[in-house]
C-alpha cells in the first residue's frame, strides 16, 4: 500500500513558539517538489506530545490541504489514551488522510492483550487504514510479532512503522502477517537493510533536509540498482549520525534552519542544541552536499 521515502515532518514554530502555519505549508510544498513519496505529520518528529489537540488537528489539515492528493498523507494520531487516539483518528479521516500512524501507548505499559485491545478499539471505531508505530526506545513497550499478527487480521490494520532496529523483525513479521502487510522502517541508519529484509519503505527524519537523496535511495532499490542504493546510503551516513547526535527533532530542526526552511525552535522539554552538536550537524550537511 505504501512504499518508498516518507518524511516524518517537523512542525515549525515561530519566534514566539507558536505553530508557524505558513512555514509548514511552504515546507510541505518543498518536500513534494523534491520528490518525497509521502508525508507523515504530527509524529514524534513533529513534536506531537507538545501540541495541543487543536494545533495537532490543524497541522494534519495543512499537510492534507497542501498535498492535495499528490502524495499520500499518513497522519500521526496516537495517544496513550485510547479515547484520545480514536478522536484524533476520526479527525484525520474527516480531514482526508490516507492512513493513520498510531504509536503504542507510552507510559501506561499495557500488556500484549492491552495493546491488542487498544488498537482493535481504534480500528473498530474508525474506517481508516492504520499503521502501528512500534518504538520501544520511547514507549518502553515492544509489541510482539504474535500480537501484531493478531491485529493484522483486522481489515483496517495494514502495516507497521518498525523502530526497533531489530533487523530480524521484518522477516518474522512478514512470515506472521503476510507479504502484503506494509512494513516501514523507523530507523534511517538501517533503512536499506530493512528493505533487504522484506520492508517496503522508511518514515525518515533525515528526509526533512535531504528528501531528494532519500527518495533516490528507495527508487534505486525498487529498480534493482542495489549498488546505487548502497552508495546513497553511504553518502547519507554522516547526516543520519548528526540527526541523532541529540534527542530528535532538535538536530533536524537546526539542519532545516540552515537551509532556511524553518526556525530551529523546539518546545520544552527539548533543549537548544549544544555547540558541539551544531558543529556536527553543519559539518554533516556540508559533507553530504546540502550546504556550500
Amino acid at each position: 500500500m505504501f512504499q518508498g521515502s516518507f518524511v516524518a515532518l517537523i512542525t515549525p514554530f515561530d519566534k514566539n513558539g507558536k505553530v508557524d502555519e505558513a512555514a509548514f505549508a511552504r515546507f510541505v510544498e518543498w518536500q513534494i517538489r523534491e520528490g518525497t513519496h509521502g508525508l507523515v505529520p504530527t509524529g514524534t518528529t513533529g513534536e506531537s506530545p507538545t501540541l495541543s489537540h487543536a494545533e495537532h488537528k490543524r497541522v494534519v489539515e495543512i499537510a492534507i490541504e497542501v498535498a492535495h492528493r499528490r502524495v499520500p498523507v499518513i497522519a500521526g494520531t496516537g495517544s496513550n489514551s485510547t479515547e484520545e487516539a480514536i478522536d484524533l483518528t476520526r479527525h484525520a479521516k474527516k480531514a482526508g488522510a490516507d492512513a493513520a500512524l498510531i504509536v503504542t501507548p507510552y507510559y501506561n505499559k499495557p500488556t500484549q492483550e492491552g495493546l491488542y485491545l487498544h488498537f482493535k478499539a481504534i480500528a473498530d471505531a474508525v474506517d481508516l487504514p492504520i499503521i502501528i508505530y512500534n518504538i520501544p526506545s520511547r514507549c518502553v513497550i515492544d509489541m510482539s510479532v504474535e500480537t501484531m499478527a493478531r491485529l493484522a487480521k483486522h481489515p483496517n490494520i495494514v502495516g507497521v512503522k518498525d523502530a526497533t532496529a531489530n533487523l530480524t523483525r521484518p522477516q518474522h513479521v512478514r512470515r506472521a502477517c503476510g507479504p502484503d502487510f506494509c512494513q516501514l522502517s523507523g530507523e534511517d541508519h538501517t533503512a536499506l537493510t530493512f528493505l533487504a529484509a522484506g520492508g517496503h519503505g522508511c518514515i525518515s527524519v533525515t528526509a526533512n533536509v535531504a528528501p531528494r537523496l532519500c527518495k533516490e535511495l528507495h527508487e534505486a532499490w525498487q529498480q534493482g540498482r542495489v549498488k546505487d542504493a548502497v552508495a546513497i546510503q553511504d553518502r547519507l551516513l554522516p547526516l543520519h549520525d548528526a540527526m541523532f547526535a541529540e534527542t530528535s527533532p532538535a538536530p533536524v530542526k537546526y539542519a532545516a534552519s540552515l537551509l532556511g526552511l524553518a526556525l530551529e525552535t523546539c518546545r520544552l522539554p527539548l533543549a537548544p542544541l549544544s555547540e558541539a552538536t551544531r558543529n556536527k550537524v553543519r559539518a554533516a550537511m556540508t559533507e553530504v552536499g546540502l550546504l556550500n
